[in-house]
């Protein structure tokens, strides 16, 4: 055993450890566990009964056990007392194939078989809202063009400062804050890492966010578009292969005219070859879609993609290559699993590399008023139904993530779609009554 949990916690003052684990939507689970138990829990993790979570199982499975990651554990900067714990859950003595953090971990291991390791980085967008999420918690953000807005950027320093001196404690390397381009958005961004770090340290924020928040007296919402006429929140994603001791970064070309090498052009093209595939998971609500394929707001621009395009640095394309050596995946909302997020992503790219995918050349135009012009570039699919139904087809993230787990996200998600349709919406009512 590398690192004794219960050791650590005599030495840091732990007195308790969430045991956590993401279920197939993303939701965080725990278990509170005091210092003095850990030591049996590092050993054979904490029970818990997967049906209950969001998870393909039923009441007749037997318990299923979250075994924390000590690599993976962050004290609250919060509240010292307690240590956070990422977890791989495991039932029979097997690790559970539709755990999020399993399903990385496998990608990983592929790449690190085949000689590469892949580090990201993420930007997660949020919105500072009111207690019963109606409306923005600032009433004075109102600007049409709120980007980067001083004054309501201040107004919730406070919030900002307290979330930002966390990762500052924790050592992520935050390095800059900004308010967002809707009114009530903000970004944060920190140090990109090792995928499966940085999957962590997302899921965390999230939990940090919200927490933060709310000792504030306010709501942190990563919902895709928690307002119809405000921008939404996406997760852009930043990839890059290195190769497998971390050192060499095997995206970089210098000469190239974006600067990436041959391996990353097929890398990309994986990704724009699964696309849509991958969609329902990079996108996996209802409210995903009022995202993508938006019209206009009031800013002027979604922000978001529309198609399945790449090019140089353009925020009009669903990848763009802001600088060498690396790209940004702009498909992802704020509603991802961020394990999926990063397995869809690495099995993608792994399938790009192994069939040298040809993404063929970058479109230097905006594809929000020229896009109708590129009728070979595939439409992003218009509702999660669509988005599911594409991923049910899809070969390549069948065979990388497995065609169990496919299935079952696919089961899950398509109940949580009956649920919506068979919902009557005020819309209805307002446009079909008299009809």
């Amino acid at each position: 055993m590398a690192v004794d949990l219960s050791q650590v916690a005599k030495k840091s003052g732990i007195k308790y450890f969430l045991i956590s684990f993401v279920d197939m939507f993303g939701t965080l689970r725990a278990k509170l566990v005091p210092a003095s138990a850990i030591k049996g829990m590092q050993k054979d993790g904490a029970g818990f009964a997967g049906f209950a979570a969001w998870l393909d199982m039923t009441p007749a499975d037997p318990d299923m056990f979250g075994v924390p990651d000590p690599d993976s554990l962050i004290q609250l900067p919060w509240n010292p007392e307690i240590g956070w714990l990422a977890a791989d859950l495991w039932m029979n003595g097997a690790e559970v194939e539709a755990s999020p953090r399993v399903i990385l971990k496998r990608q990983i291991a592929a790449a690190k078989a085949a000689g590469y390791c892949m580090k990201t980085g993420v930007e997660c967008e949020y919105f500072l809202i009111n207690e019963d999420g109606s409306d923005i918690s600032d009433p004075s953000d109102r600007q049409g063009k709120p980007c980067y807005d001083q004054q309501a950027l201040m107004r919730r320093f406070p919030v900002i400062r307290e979330i930002c001196d966390a990762m500052q404690a924790l050592g992520w390397g935050p390095y800059q804050n900004d308010h967002e381009d809707a009114n009530g958005q903000f970004e944060m961004n920190w140090d990109y890492d090792d995928a499966l770090v940085t999957a962590d340290r997302h899921v965390f924020f999230k939990y940090m966010a919200k927490t933060i928040a709310e000792q504030h007296g306010l709501r942190a919402t990563f919902m895709p578009k928690p307002f119809a006429h405000l921008t939404g929140n996406g997760c852009h994603t930043h990839v890059s292969l290195w190769d497998k001791t971390g050192k060499k970064n095997l995206f970089l070309k210098t000469s190239d005219e974006l600067g990436l090498s041959p391996l990353a052009y097929q890398f990309l093209g994986g990704i724009l070859h699964s696309a849509t595939g991958l969609c329902a998971m990079f996108n996996p609500t209802v409210n995903s879609y009022k995202r993508l394929n938006a019209p206009v707001t009031s800013s002027g621009a979604t922000w978001s993609p529309n198609a399945v395009t790449y090019g140089g640095n353009n925020r009009t394309h669903m990848i763009r290559v802001p600088d060498q050596g690396r790209f940004e995946l702009r498909l992802l909302d704020g509603a991802v699993n961020p394990y999926l997020g990063q397995a869809g992503i690495l099995a993608a790219g792994l399938d790009g590399i192994n069939n040298q995918r040809d993404p063929g050349k970058p479109l230097h135009i905006n594809m929000y008023t020229e896009g109708h012009k590129v009728r070979s570039a595939p439409r992003l699919p218009a509702n999660l139904l669509d988005a599911l139904r594409l991923l049910e087809k899809n070969k390549v993230v069948a065979a990388a993530l497995g065609e169990d787990v496919v299935a079952s996200f696919v089961k899950l998600k398509m109940a949580e779609w009956a649920d919506y349709a068979g919902a009557l919406s005020q819309w209805e009512r307002d446009h079909t009554l008299d009809c």
